[in-house]
């Protein structure tokens, strides 16, 4: 078969083999699509088909064809990314910034010492640091990875359970959204390349200066237009993030967090989300499920997995407890916050994949968080339904 025969023959697997797998086993009221997406991406890798199959895994997913579906995983990035950066809204949160900042500090401090610690535990083993980390780099980001919270699938799952549009739903995004502007910031911390520094630091000069002509052009510009500049801003801050050490999808989210979500309409922005988690983001997925790896022998990380995800999910729950206990919660409201927090899928995601980037991470220890992302993914809404009835009746 040709390139594009082969090409097309990837993009039928990507789009057929997830929707079908869900829709057989019904799991829309335990997990969203994406989840299932991932588990695809997974088993289409070379940690699974690939063993099982390797001149089929071969045939299929060749050099030429990868590359070509890695270029469109990084534009759906971009785009998802941005649309998370652009969903803040700090100034909600500085409104409520007494709530808000001890919920998202426990929240995110808790997971991310306990992730801390068991990377300073995984160190004493070959194999699961990356060939480049500073030994600082891989347990900040270990520790980070076990803190993220996913606000986009975190919005998908709050439709889901018919909240997003109440006070509680708005509160719960506070808390992920003050937690996504942390995370972002510790792995531009964690990505600083003291070879480049002058690019970085003059990167961040130059942006602060052009994202106010940026806002303020915006300002002015008809709503019809608005879409074509912001695109452009993306673009243009992911290549110089990208060019300077930091990677693009730093520049991604720097760029959606400088703009208003009211300069586009709502319903665009919800569609526009819905439409690339539908035509783009399951190529990234595919792409992602490609890099998973067993180097390190399957059972070892499994139980590297099954770790990272009492870590995450453990401190997660004790962080929301501790807030909920200073902040006067019932304990259904702590539950059902805490699950709903744990939710990371696509932001840890797109994390790792940055780590393994930059081989702060090997790739036995990205197949582990993989799986810790999406085992605690799984986990939350199941967990947080009960807990919301419970608020509910009382």
């Amino acid at each position: 078969m040709s390139t594009s025969e082969v090409f097309l023959l990837a993009m039928i697997i990507i789009f057929s083999v997830p929707y079908l797998a869900w829709r057989a086993v019904a799991a829309d009221d335990m997990a969203p699509l994406v989840v299932v997406q991932i588990l695809a991406g997974i088993a289409l890798g070379p940690g699974v088909l690939g063993a099982a199959f390797p001149e089929l895994h071969a045939l299929v997913f060749r050099p030429l064809v990868v590359q070509a579906l890695t270029g469109i995983a990084w534009w759906a990035v971009m785009l998802f990314v941005w649309i998370a950066g652009l969903e803040l809204d700090l100034r909600a949160t500085w409104r409520r910034r007494r709530e808000t900042g001890v919920t998202a500090a426990l929240a995110l401090g808790v997971p991310l010492l306990a992730g801390a610690l068991l990377a300073v535990l995984l160190m004493r083993w070959p194999g699961w640091m990356g060939a480049q980390a500073q030994p600082w780099q891989f347990v900040a980001g270990i520790g980070m990875a076990c803190a993220v919270t996913a606000l986009p699938i975190l919005i998908l799952f709050l439709e889901n359970l018919g909240i997003l549009r109440q006070p509680l739903g708005q509160r719960i995004l506070r808390y992920a959204s003050l937690d996504d502007v942390a995370i972002w910031g510790v792995l531009a911390v964690i990505l600083m390349d003291w070879q480049r520094v002058g690019r970085q630091l003059a990167f961040l000069l130059v942006f602060a200066l052009a994202a106010l002509a940026c806002r303020a052009l915006m300002r002015r510009w008809a709503a019809r237009d608005r879409w074509h500049l912001a695109l452009t801003w993306l673009l243009l801050v992911a290549f110089a993030a990208d060019w300077c050490g930091l990677h693009f999808m730093v520049g991604a989210f720097l760029a959606g967090a400088t703009l208003e979500a009211e300069w586009f309409a709502r319903k665009d922005l919800d569609q526009l989300r819905h439409l690339l988690l539908l035509v783009l983001m399951p190529v990234f997925f595919l792409s992602t499920g490609l890099r998973t790896q067993w180097g390190v022998g399957g059972l070892s990380v499994l139980g590297v997995a099954a770790l990272l995800l009492l870590a995450s999910v453990g401190g997660k729950l004790l962080g929301v407890h501790l807030a909920g206990r200073m902040l006067g919660w019932s304990a259904a409201e702590a539950r059902l916050i805490g699950w709903l927090l744990q939710t990371k899928a696509l932001i840890m995601i797109l994390f790792v994949n940055v780590l393994l980037d930059r081989r702060i991470i090997s790739e036995a220890t990205f197949t582990a968080l993989l799986l810790m992302a999406v085992g605690s993914t799984v986990l939350s809404v199941p967990m947080a339904r009960p807990a919301l009835r419970q608020l509910d009746s009382g």
